[in-house]
């Protein structure tokens, strides 16, 4: 089915395509002949961007619809404070048959190459018989690796594509090397590795895979990936025969201290040199991801900075030195 990407659209086009709904809501009609009558106001979007539309014809609706619903609408581009589709026609899809990447933003890098990569990681640099077996008992499972590959490492920060948190993890398992390099008597690399992989684990029950626009799960809601990573962990350890307790110890530390403070979602703050790393290793990776993606954004015409963006709480500038001074 031909798409049309919304950050194309202008006013005047006429719209034939598929959409993913952002936002639903009812307005009413405030003639009285009109009375309990509804129209629907909707926010749409696709991987390029999102446009309001209206829907005036509420009658050619056979059931309700709601955020994160997959439609084929056609219809024309209006103006009303900025461009407002018009809908004329819409039917829902079934979204396990539509392109995914028409709504979801993927990593530019190539989910297998990456995963490749992991596992390279893990069958080369973990020595520690437990660690590895630890490690192959994750990624061995067809399922599990599947759902790591294809996740997002977040809905909206940092990484909030798929293939995200796969991305993410590589950055986290590189910053960590560099670190560990600095203080080799202290850090077991290995170690410190093991807990950069699995730190964001729960990601993959975190967030509902069937949703195009990265939702939480209910269980993501309730539970979050944290406390959820740790059962992972938990779990999986079971089955391994004479794991080492102290090894448990830390990288379920690892795992629950990795946000850094309990304000930004810690059960307990890092007090292991490899949890200590491995917050960093994390930040470092999430903030530079925030600062290249709005780096990349085109700036308002004309203009030697990036919008204001309110995570980062800052706006970049982007003028370079010249080359040689």
């Amino acid at each position: 089915m031909k798409k049309q990407l919304i950050r194309s659209l202008q006013i005047g086009d006429e719209v034939e395509t598929q959409v993913l709904v952002l936002e639903c809501s009812r307005g009413t009609y405030s003639a009285p002949h009109r009375a309990g009558e509804y129209f629907l106001k909707l926010l749409l979007g696709d991987v390029s961007g999102s446009v309001k539309a209206i829907l005036w014809d509420t009658a050619q609706l056979k059931e309700k619809l709601q955020k994160g619903d997959v439609l084929f609408v056609r219809g024309e581009v209006g103006e009303y404070y900025g461009p407002q589709v018009v809908i004329s026609e819409l039917r829902k899809l079934d979204p396990e048959k539509v392109n995914r990447s028409f709504f979801q933003p993927v990593s530019e890098r190539d989910p297998r190459e990456m995963f490749l990569e992991l596992k390279g990681i893990i069958n080369e640099e973990i020595e520690q018989p437990y660690l590895k077996l630890l490690l192959l008992s994750f990624f061995n499972d067809k399922d599990l690796a599947r759902r790591f590959a294809q996740a997002p490492a977040a809905r909206t920060i940092h990484h909030n594509y798929a293939g995200g948190l796969l991305e993410h993890t590589l950055e986290v398992i590189g910053i960590c090397r560099h670190l560990a390099a600095l203080y080799p008597e202290q850090i077991q690399l290995d170690l410190l590795i093991t807990g950069a992989i699995l730190h964001d684990i729960g990601k993959i029950e975190e967030y509902d895979p069937a949703s195009l626009s990265f939702e939480f799960s209910d269980r993501g809601k309730l539970v979050g990936h944290i406390s959820i990573g740790k059962e992972m962990l938990d779990q999986k350890i079971r089955q391994i025969p004479a794991f080492p307790s102290s090894l448990k110890l830390e990288l379920e530390h690892m795992i629950l201290a990795h946000h850094g403070s309990r304000e930004w979602g810690s059960p307990e703050i890092p007090k292991t040199i490899h949890a200590f790393t491995l917050f960093y290793a994390d930040l470092v990776s999430a903030r530079l991801n925030q600062f290249v993606r709005l780096m990349e954004k085109q700036p308002p015409s004309g203009s030697d900075w990036t919008e204001w963006d309110r995570y980062l709480e800052r706006s970049i500038y982007l003028k370079k030195p010249p080359v040689g001074e």
